[in-house]
């Protein structure tokens, strides 16, 4: 181990990056009996820049400036002052001793006390004043924001340079550095800076950013990295009660909640520009729970923050998440304002959680400057734009960011992106983004075309058989104003090939004014959902399952044209207007979609010919995007969605059979439940009015597969309930590990718990019965609302989840499945 530190001494010497550092100070604090110490305080001597052991009582702090003593900290034991003669004193062993003289002190080791501890006193001035803090205190406000955000592999060593992975690549090892928070070394592989103007209006709970300039290292047209960024980094308030980071919800240590999971010391005191502050350790009281460890400094008299440095819990439930560690600073505008002028953020994501395990950084840094208060901008400012690219943004000169940028980048920052820069140009490195962007979008690109999805190349099912499929996407960019997309399938079965094409284009780019048109001669399974497929190119997953539960021949052959205009008038609502034309008849010998054109005589027809003229209203607030073209990359998923759809059939249009309106709605909100997980409620509502036959009416959607899919019953057969009317509801409740945090031993597998209820009521009309005559007999949870109900246990081995599922009732039905146990594969934090 020695030999290694002392090379990488010695690299780092060679290095310029590694002299930015003046004082560095690692090691492990441990008790008289030899066990190590957490939360103990480690700090320079006389300054506020400091930090408290983790877990296992180690420490790394790193400062720009120079110190000559360490001091180590811990209520109920003596200080320790430690000279440092030099600059860099690593891997130090300290022991610290009781301090008989301080017993009336204990209380605040291990769990606190919740009475008469001044820390607890300090928290509660804190709630009272936060309102009356920072920009809370003024009606509008704006001001400057710099944000850089960087990607670092770390933990390198000689040994990993070496490997054949990196073979024309060993350039980059010049540009390693030293992370001033873990003392790892790391090597910067992507590095984005974003200027912006920041407006609010505290009355109207309003907030606009508009972007200057951004810039980065040659990574512009990779939708799915900048989603993953936007994704990762979301704002948050320290003040709020539960701080939201990679779709969990963490407990804020300035929570008002936080005495029921915090533990709280008053350490110190001291002045810091010229305020008299108060220094609060926090640690968790319990482990496996979405929590922080860490400190703050708060003010003594406006009881305001002006400094947190806190990282989360090593028992927190995230996967591929080793480390978060957040560093926030305040300044003081006046004598009662404190400003946010710096926001630190730094993620350490591995596949193992081992200590010495390699992995990648994710670094954001966040400088706010200029402000500005109660400037009221005329109504309407704050209206989102549409689309506002604008290609100048990614441009900028030098002389803009000379400007914008809080702080000059160094020398070897501007090393690196030129580094970066060449390594866009590096085949070898080529190769490796090429296979990640497949993986993260089922697309191979090749020049300006997309071949894929490729993880529909092959499938089966009881009609076809064996089936393959090719096909692709035109791809320009990711700002593609026009995009064509088509597949060709065989069925080594049924022998026939299935093909599809669509195409769209942008009319108008502010309102996002599009045109689209395709048409798809496919095999399907029609009742796989109750809301429609937008897409005229979509594909249901129950159509070809490879593992499948009973019978799936009930497929349907379905040729369908579709055209039509999309607008968004405002941001995140869609309008969309179109005609569908379609011809469906059955895919398989053994099941038809026969109907009774002349129920007295008995004439009937086994095809379906119909146009439908569609309007649809689909609301998606608080979603979130990356691009500005035809197609657009979701940066998550957790948005709430209100999607109507009216269908109006024509009879005699282009040969139509039926005359029919059709009305249907879906509401979806996933919902974070303060520090117990995520509920996720899904209303489905619909109605036919009009007398038609099995291929126009609402089949509620069953699951014959051993997977999981969403908005569909598990323990239900396809077409054992037909409706013209339903109301759907699913509720899923995923606890996110909560519950099983707080078993020992099971904590640590990082499981997390599932429970559920799905139930759905819908009638058929006696009309609509009389024109059946397919070989489905039609039934509908008319007598009673069907329900089912399940628990799930999720992040098995971080990628599986298994669902157990009971049906409540209707369990006289011939051949009802009354339990199964279906799941489904899939990556989270």
């Amino acid at each position: 181990m020695k030999a290694k530190k002392i090379l990488f001494i010695v690299i780092g010497f060679l290095l310029p990056l590694s002299l930015l550092a003046q004082t560095k100070v690692s090691g492990i604090v441990k008790d008289e009996t030899k066990q190590p110490l957490a939360y103990a305080s480690v700090y320079f001597k006389n300054s506020s820049e400091g930090i408290i052991t983790n877990e296992l009582g180690k420490f790394y702090l790193e400062s720009k400036s120079s110190y000559d003593t360490l001091v180590i900290s811990l209520t109920g034991y003596e200080d320790i002052l430690i000279p440092l003669s030099s600059k860099t004193t690593l891997d130090m062993n300290i022991q610290m001793k009781e301090d008989n003289l301080m017993e009336e002190l204990k209380i605040y080791t291990g769990k606190t006390s919740k009475k008469n501890n001044p820390a607890l006193d300090i928290l509660r001035k804190i709630w009272e004043n936060k309102k009356k803090n920072g920009l809370y205190k003024f009606d509008q406000y704006k001001y400057d924001k710099y944000e850089k955000v960087e990607f670092d592999m770390n933990s390198i060593d000689s040994a990993f340079m070496k490997k054949r992975i990196f073979k024309g690549m060993e350039f980059i090892f010049d540009h390693v550095d030293t992370s001033s928070v873990t003392g790892k070394t790391y090597l910067p592989i992507f590095i984005n800076e974003q200027a912006s103007e920041v407006y609010g209006d505290n009355k109207l709970n309003r907030k606009k950013e508009l972007i200057k300039g951004n810039k980065n290292s040659g990574f512009n047209d990779n939708q799915h990295i900048k989603a993953f960024i936007n994704d990762l980094y979301v704002e948050y308030n320290i003040y709020n009660n539960y701080l939201k980071f990679f779709d969990k919800d963490f407990v804020s240590p300035l929570s008002r909640t936080g005495i029921n999971v915090y533990n709280y010391v008053l350490a110190d005191s001291t002045y810091i520009d010229n305020k008299w502050c108060y220094n609060i350790i926090f640690y968790p009281r319990r482990k496996g729970e979405l929590t922080f460890k860490g400190d703050f400094w708060v003010n003594d008299s406006t009881w305001a923050i002006k400094k947190i440095n806190m990282t989360a819990s090593k028992g927190a439930n995230i996967n591929w998440v080793k480390d978060i560690y957040i560093e926030q600073e305040f300044n003081v505008l006046n004598d009662s304002v404190f400003l946010l002028t710096k926001d630190h953020m730094m993620t350490d994501f591995s596949i193992r959680n081992k200590e010495d395990s390699k992995g990648i950084y994710g670094k954001r840094t966040t400088y706010f400057s200029n402000h500005k208060f109660d400037v009221k901008k005329p109504e309407g400012f704050y209206t989102s734009e549409v689309n506002t690219f604008n290609q100048d943004i990614m441009n900028r000169s030098d002389e803009f960011w000379n400007t914008y940028r809080y702080e000059p980048l160094t020398t070897e920052e501007i090393g690196i992106y030129k580094m970066l820069d060449s390594l866009q140009t590096n085949k070898t490195f080529k190769s490796y983004m090429n296979l990640g962007t497949v993986l993260a979008s089922g697309y191979w690109q090749i020049g300006n075309f997309d071949y894929g999805p490729i993880f529909s190349s092959f499938g089966f099912n009881d009609v076809e058989g064996t089936r393959i499929r090719v096909g692709g996407r035109t791809y320009f960019g990711q700002n593609d104003p026009w995009r064509l997309e088509g597949y060709m399938a065989y069925g080594f079965k049924d022998d026939q090939i299935k093909y599809g094409i669509s195409g769209k284009l942008m009319l108008d780019k502010e309102r996002r004014l599009i045109a689209f048109a395709g048409n798809r001669r496919d095999i399907e399974q029609i009742a796989a959902s109750l809301s429609p497929i937008t897409d005229v190119l979509g594909r249901s997953f129950a159509s070809s399952s490879l593992l499948a539960s009973g019978d799936n021949s009930k497929l349907s052959s379905i040729n369908l044209t579709t055209a039509g205009l999309e607008i968004e008038p405002l941001k995140n609502l869609k309008l969309t207007a179109a005609v569908n034309y379609k011809t469906l008849k059955s895919g398989s010998p053994t099941f038809n979609l026969d109907y009774y054109t002349d129920i007295e005589n008995q004439v009937v027809k086994g095809d379906l010919k119909q146009a439908e003229i569609n309007l649809s209203f689909d609301y998606t607030p608080g979603r979130k995007t990356v691009g500005y073209g035809v197609d657009r990359t979701d940066v998550d998923f957790n948005y709430a969605r209100i999607f109507v759809n009216y269908g109006l059939g024509v009879k005699g249009m282009l040969g139509s059979d039926f005359d029919y309106k059709k009305l249907q709605l879906l509401y979806r909100h996933p919902i974070l439940v303060g520090g117990f997980g995520r509920l996720t409620p899904t209303l489905e509502i619909g109605k036919t009015f009009g007398n038609v036959p099995l291929g126009l009416l609402n089949v509620i959607p069953g699951n014959q597969s051993y997977f999981i899919i969403e908005n569909a019953f598990s323990q239900l057969d396809y077409y054992e309930f037909v409706t013209d009317e339903y109301a759907a509801l699913h509720l899923e409740h995923n606890f996110n590990g909560r519950l099983f945090s707080r078993i020992p031993y099971l904590r640590d597998l990082n499981l997390r718990e599932i429970v559920g209820i799905r139930g759905v009521y819908g009638r058929i009309s006696d009309e609509n019965r009389a024109l059946n005559a397919s070989n489905i007999q039609y039934n509908a949870p008319q007598d009673d609302i069907y329900y089912e109900y399940f628990v799930g246990i999720g992040n098995i081995f971080k990628c599986l989840r298994i669902d157990a599922t009971w049906r409540g009732n209707y369990l006289d039905t011939p051949n009802a499945r009354k339990f199964g146990v279906k799941a489904v594969f899939g990556f989270h934090f």
